[in-house]
């Protein structure tokens, strides 16, 4: 039976994100275990398919300290200037990476080229083991270590599991820590959309009844979109041939960008809250979209599964003989649930307040954007959000 200090159960961003950070915490010292379903042939891997995501500023910085920065750095496109607006109202804000004194404001990645990036650097440790493809199927704990059974029927042990399996973690399941769900009734329509001007690397997030439309600079003039619709409308979208696409995206968001020319393959998914309010058990932690799956509102979903991922890295440091000690959890429980707690609350009373069309919230939130544009107090909080500035 192989024997490890860590078994990471998920090899998507957010696991392999952790198995480098550990191996770069504890300086090569932990013996660390990533249990993958999928073969790390990033066409197919849902983990690393072609969307786009946008690290924010704090989030850079945590790469920078993980040293895996240089590397993610050169298929990086820089965000400069996002604009933030409600169609159809006047309400509008916008954010630029000079009043805050940065080189950017963040940096979308598209997901295929960090898997690549990623499978490269594990290559390079060698106390870093990828089951791959196997996936886990029994869970049993024990006072100072964690069996996993595999699917293949190999079976290995932990001082510490974690999860990072995604929102239906079957590690979790094993376990029996339960999830709360919220349906937002909104659908995300994901694509690469070209333009027929330059970007100038600004990213846009545009309010509609239907729910935001999301922008996101990308190289080669292309565009990463996240459009969010109820379901039926959704469904019509989807089906619509590659022009009509094209011109009721227009419809929707207009000419900032000047007109859409091209639209790549079309993908979606179901906007939910999903949320496990106890992110740790005995020799048990739980990172990324196991611990919560957000709305891809404010982009905050990924960047704050990053900060549970470097929390857990550091907390482990401390402990490098006994990494699933109830010390090391109990620190890493405590120091994650006000970032936890204030995110969720974020990302869901903005998906509520902005993706309706009652006449008090149009005129509330479109005098809040104003102000927001012309109070800087106002906006001081908004700018932490944005840049991922925030305590873990």
């Amino acid at each position: 039976m192989k024997q490890f200090d860590v078994v990471i159960a998920g090899g998507a961003m957010a696991g392999m994100t952790l198995a480098l950070a550990l191996n770069q915490s504890s300086h090569g010292r932990l013996s660390i275990a990533v249990v993958e379903p999928y073969q790390t042939n990033h066409q197919a891997h849902p983990g690393f398919d072609s969307r786009s995501i946008a690290l924010s500023y704090g989030t850079v910085n945590i790469l920078k300290q993980l040293s895996l920065w240089n590397e993610i750095q050169d298929v990086a496109t820089p965000i400069h200037h996002i604009h933030v607006s409600d169609r159809s109202h006047l309400g509008m804000t916008d954010i630029s990476s000079d009043e805050v004194a940065t080189d950017a404001l963040g940096y979308v990645v598209e997901l295929a080229d960090v898997g690549r990036i990623y499978d490269e650097l594990v290559a390079q440790c060698g106390n870093i083991t990828l089951f791959c493809p196997q996936s886990v199927n029994q869970v049993t704990r024990h006072i100072d270590r964690v069996t996993i059974s595999l699917e293949s029927g190999e079976v290995i042990q932990g001082k510490l599991l974690v999860a990072a399996d995604g929102a239906i973690s079957t590690c979790c399941q094993q376990i029996g820590l339960t999830m709360s769900e919220h349906d937002f009734f909104q659908v995300a329509v994901i694509a690469n959309v070209s333009i027929d001007q330059a970007h100038n690397h600004r990213a846009f997030e545009r309010f509609t009844d239907q729910g935001p439309i999301a922008l996101l600079p990308m190289s080669d003039q292309r565009m990463s979109l996240v459009w969010c619709l109820r379901p039926a409308q959704a469904e019509r979208v989807l089906q619509l041939e590659d022009n009509a696409f094209i011109d009721e995206l227009q419809q929707a968001f207009g000419w900032r960008l000047g007109r859409f020319t091209q639209v790549g393959v079309r993908a979606s998914y179901p906007l939910l809250l999903r949320y496990r309010e106890q992110n740790v058990s005995h020799r048990f932690a739980i990172v990324g979209n196991a611990a919560q799956t957000l709305h891809p509102i404010a982009g905050q979903g990924f960047n704050l599964g990053i900060r549970d991922v470097v929390s857990l890295a550091e907390e482990v440091s401390q402990s490098l003989t006994d990494p699933g000690s109830y010390t090391v959890l109990r620190r890493f429980k405590q120091r994650r649930e006000e970032d936890r707690r204030s995110t969720i609350e974020l990302t869901s009373s903005l998906v509520h307040l902005f993706s309706n069309d009652y006449l008090s919230l149009q005129i509330g939130r479109n005098v809040g954007l104003a102000m927001m544009d012309n109070i800087a107090v106002l906006k001081q909080p908004l700018l932490q959000r944005t840049l991922g500035l925030v305590v873990r």
